[in-house]
């Protein structure tokens, strides 16, 4: 009897072990946003769009402008509505595509993965930037929605050469 005893003891403890380690993952706590940076994010613009094809899927094309950048910043991703892209510069501003491999034809919000490291509201993002070789992480609600967009032949495609044939733009890039 003390031997099933201390085998369940055994059996709770490892237990109570496998959840914490597995609760330990690589999520970025909250509390290690960064209250300010060197540079400015202004309104951060994104447009969903949706492609014909059966196998395009649907996404989002983020649009990020940042000034008072020094060189020693390195501005890399961005994480919104559960998905994750790497923010290439173009011209005054970072873009990056977010791809949702969905079989709907109008965009829906996927459902976080595991991995996924916050715990964003769909009007909140983040982006991860480096400074001094140290990867930090910035939240913003400064988000502008522009009207979707159809991509005919398939998705947009997510090189840096093709990023110029995005449709959005933001009022400054009028004048």
């Amino acid at each position: 009897m003390k031997l099933l005893r201390k085998a369940s003891y055994v059996s709770a403890l490892a237990i109570v072990f496998s959840f914490t380690y597995q609760c330990s993952s690589s999520k970025v706590e909250t509390s290690q946003f960064e209250s300010s940076t060197a540079f400015k994010v202004e309104p951060v613009v994104f447009q969903e769009w949706y492609a014909g094809l059966n196998v395009g899927g649907t996404g989002i094309n983020v649009f990020v402008p940042v000034v008072n950048k020094s060189d020693d910043i390195v501005i890399d991703s961005i994480y919104f509505r559960n998905l994750k892209g790497k923010l290439v510069q173009k011209n005054d501003k970072y873009v990056a595509i977010l791809k949702n491999h969905s079989p709907n034809y109008t965009f829906t919000i996927p459902k976080k993965s595991n991995d996924y490291p916050f715990d964003l509201s769909q009007s909140e993002c983040a982006i991860s930037f480096i400074e001094n070789g140290e990867t930090k992480y910035f939240k913003t609600t400064n988000l502008n929605e522009v009207a979707g967009i159809y991509y005919e032949n398939g998705p947009p495609p997510v090189n840096e050469d093709a990023l110029s044939t995005v449709v959005a733009f933001t009022e400054d890039d009028k004048e």
